[in-house]
């Protein structure tokens, strides 16, 4: 099935959760803030958040420095 993630379209597995994505992009779940379809979801619902298809995601990373 296709979404979009940041702007780009993307194939991804049926059945897919958000968990389950941030993790195959290799990226900290615990780093990362996303909303999907224009909703921001909280971190703890990540693994129960099912993507569907056509789903707008963003994905926005924090990364430290100094």
């Amino acid at each position: 099935m296709k979404i979009i993630c940041n702007g780009k379209e993307m194939a991804v597995r049926e059945g897919i959760s958000l968990e389950d994505l941030i993790m195959d992009l290799q990226l900290n779940p615990a780093m990362v803030v996303a909303e999907c379809d224009n909703r921001i979801v909280l971190r703890e619902e990540y693994a129960q958040k099912i993507l569907s298809e056509g789903a707008v995601l963003e994905l926005i990373r924090f990364v430290g420095g100094g």
